[in-house]
């Protein structure tokens, strides 16, 4: 009897990804051990137990990253539903300063097949000092589905943007879509489905990709992280019920489920002030806490600007990693409760990745640094070598899914990363309290406001 075109594709993927596994265990091993970097720390005081760490570091990194390749071999996003069976949803679509993009965007949700009595759009103008709220005026007048518009006095942030809207929501499930990215027409229906199918999905995190990447190599090298980042380790977060950050490009909640805490969310604090950043993560966390499951739909796609400039990548990153440490924290403050019925093991084990990546991770990035710079032939040749060993999973996943020479473009952001990002996430942790957005545009000659 034939197998089922599902199970099919889980067997095939298993069958390429075990390749994998197997070739990342034979080299991992042989080049800790046998290296002459390897032999130069051993000559050093106290060089057995650097070595030491070092391998008991990589062989637990190593652990997860094979579990999280079978997760993902296993992976399968849930399939639509007719027309009848949909939830009635409210789409959010805040905007600051965003001009005509928040046009195409709402442009783009309106051409959604998604059924015309079964969604609400509202479209928030968060206090901007341009024409964005012309932008949204038009779009209410000229699109073939009502808009709602909302207009702030003054701008308040991304929380309070996305607030407004969702206590003006009428839906079953809240969407929320950033105001630079544009959707597909089946985005919205796939995003939605899990909530139908499963009672205890409180939040969907959709699939990200890179809108202008014609405008220079760093929007594509950013394209294949993102790939990276979505169809690897969210999909394998997924499979644990335990998406650990909803982005806010696209992502959906279970409304009954955001009202119970969409006070403490909006009211959120940081060391006494107000929490700007992250939004996503903190509501991802909220949901969490609640024991309800956070999920990711692969099938449900979404375009999103990102920096071209080296100085507004950092910025963004920096923000990121902000947002991290903080919800890193948040996270670790219910994580080992009985926050939910089922196994937990899987939720644990990504927080305590996350706190391995914000420590351990940047201790020994630094002892590498130092090394290479004490011993470059010996210890940059290492360098080299695990750089392309890192960044060949991004590749082969890059490569695998689109087929594109592009998937090279991992190896250079391996080589970008480590030479120009790796301060980020240490800067980060000393500058945590910081809740500025950073990548806000202003109008020359307007005055820039909180959140921005």
């Amino acid at each position: 009897m034939a197998l089922p075109e599902k199970e099919i594709e889980i067997k095939r993927r298993i069958a390429v990804l075990a390749c994998i596994m197997v070739g990342v265990l034979m080299v991992c091993p042989y080049g800790m051990h046998g290296s002459s970097a390897a032999r130069v720390l051993k000559g050093m005081a106290g060089g057995d137990a650097l070595v030491t760490g070092f391998m008991i570091f990589g062989f637990f990194a190593l652990a997860e990253l094979l579990w999280r390749i079978v997760l993902v071999a296993m992976y399968v996003p849930v399939s639509g539903l007719p027309d009848e069976l949909l939830p009635t949803c409210t789409v959010v679509v805040p905007a600051y300063n965003e001009g005509r993009q928040v046009f195409l965007t709402l442009e783009s949700l309106a051409k959604s097949n998604y059924p015309k009595d079964k969604v609400q759009f509202v479209a928030v103008d968060d206090g901007s000092l341009d024409d964005t709220w012309k932008w949204i005026e038009h779009a209410r007048h000229t699109l073939n589905r009502p808009v709602l518009t909302i207009r702030l006095p003054r701008n308040q942030g991304k929380r309070h943007a996305l607030d407004a809207g969702f206590r003006k929501g009428m839906g079953e499930v809240l969407v929320t879509v950033d105001s630079d990215c544009l959707v597909e027409p089946d985005t919205l229906r796939n995003l939605v489905v899990p909530f139908v199918f499963d009672r205890n999905v409180g939040g969907v995190a959709g699939n990200v990709r890179v809108l202008n990447q014609s405008d220079g190599l760093i929007p594509k090298m950013v394209d294949v992280v993102f790939v990276y980042s979505f169809d690897f380790m969210r999909a394998s977060q997924s499979m644990v019920r335990t998406v650990m950050c909803t982005p806010g490009a696209l992502s959906a909640y279970r409304k009954s489920v955001v009202m119970n805490i969409l006070d403490e969310w909006i009211h959120q604090q940081f060391l006494g002030q107000p929490a700007n950043i992250g939004e996503d993560r903190a509501m991802t966390n909220l949901i969490i806490r609640q024991g309800y499951d956070v999920v990711f739909q692969q099938n449900a796609r979404v375009y999103t600007q990102v920096p071209v400039t080296y100085s507004q990548l950092c910025k963004m990153y920096l923000r990121w990693a902000r947002s991290n440490v903080r919800e890193t924290l948040a996270m670790a403050g219910f994580i080992f409760t009985p926050f939910r019925k089922g196994s937990k093991l899987g939720a644990r084990i990504n927080l305590i990745s996350d706190v391995m990546k914000l420590t351990k991770t940047q201790v020994f990035l630094g002892i590498a640094w130092g090394l290479i710079l004490w011993q470059p032939a010996i210890f940059g040749s290492g360098a080299v070598m695990g750089i392309v060993l890192g960044s060949s999973l991004s590749a082969a996943i890059y490569a695998w899914k689109f087929g594109r020479f592009s998937s090279l473009l991992a190896f250079a952001y391996g080589f970008f990363f480590f030479t120009a990002l790796s301060w980020i996430k240490p800067y980060a942790l000393f500058t945590v309290s910081n809740s500025a957005w950073l990548t806000r545009t202003v109008p020359q000659g307007a005055p820039s406001h909180a959140g921005c």
